[in-house]
């Protein structure tokens, strides 16, 4: 799914982000990227949807390079930052502009989650609050049933019904050819969901494994790493 090798990227007039950075990320599961704030996970997601771009090595996604943003690879990843914009538009425009770049968007999926959350679709999106805002891309993104979904602090702004709703959700539409990649400070949201931490620090991967290999509590582990503890 993602293969990611001596991969390097800095900031303008910044110390190196990543050095030489490994990854590889397979199919039907569920990550956890868990650091300390400025460790990357933002700009990691960013270099897998093709937003930002290495200085060197190399990044493969779905079997393509991001950076060249391709129609085929834009077809299967679907990329939910925690700052995000929605245009002031109905949830059914919404999908009707955007639904049509995703060949295999499930409409049934699609309606079935917006009513598990009883998100309204006649109001514009601008007018919603955070949380609700957020819901709906999430919802629209499992929908689009894209290979690669990258998820940036997805449970901030929700309420605790909420994020169990999306736990389940999310469980739900895991399959053999889907990743879900979540970059997260919230581990107690999302510790029984997680398949997979991998932990940055200091621009290298000091950790990743399968946590029922690990034998480890997920928010233990990630209170080792803010401690800077050793974790391997």
């Amino acid at each position: 799914m993602i293969e990611i090798k001596k991969l390097s990227f800095s900031y303008k007039a910044a110390e190196p982000l990543f050095c030489d950075l490994d990854l590889q990320v397979g199919a039907g599961s569920v990550y956890g990227l868990l650091g300390k704030n400025g460790a990357g996970k933002t700009s990691l997601l960013k270099i897998m949807a093709g937003l930002l771009f290495p200085h060197s090595g190399n990044c493969s996604v779905v079997g393509c390079k991001p950076k060249e943003r391709l129609p085929h690879f834009l077809q299967e990843i679907y990329f939910i930052p925690e700052e995000f914009y929605v245009p002031p538009v109905t949830a059914d425009v919404y999908v009707d502009l955007y639904a049509p770049f995703y060949k295999k968007f499930d409409q049934n999926a699609y309606t079935t989650a917006i009513n598990e959350f009883a998100l309204p679709t006649d109001k514009k999106l601008t007018t919603l609050s955070y949380g609700q805002k957020k819901k709906f891309l999430v919802v629209f993104a499992l929908a689009t049933n894209c290979k690669l979904l990258l998820l940036d602090e997805p449970t901030n702004g929700l309420d605790i019904p909420s994020k169990s709703q999306f736990r389940k959700l999310l469980a739900s539409m895991l399959t053999e050819n889907k990743t879900f990649i979540i970059a997260t400070h919230q581990v107690r949201d999302l510790e029984t969901l997680i398949d997979t931490v991998v932990i940055l620090d200091n621009g290298k991967i000091i950790f990743n494994q399968p946590i029922y290999e690990s034998q480890v509590n997920l928010e233990a582990l990630f209170n080792q790493v803010i401690a800077k503890e050793n974790v391997i």
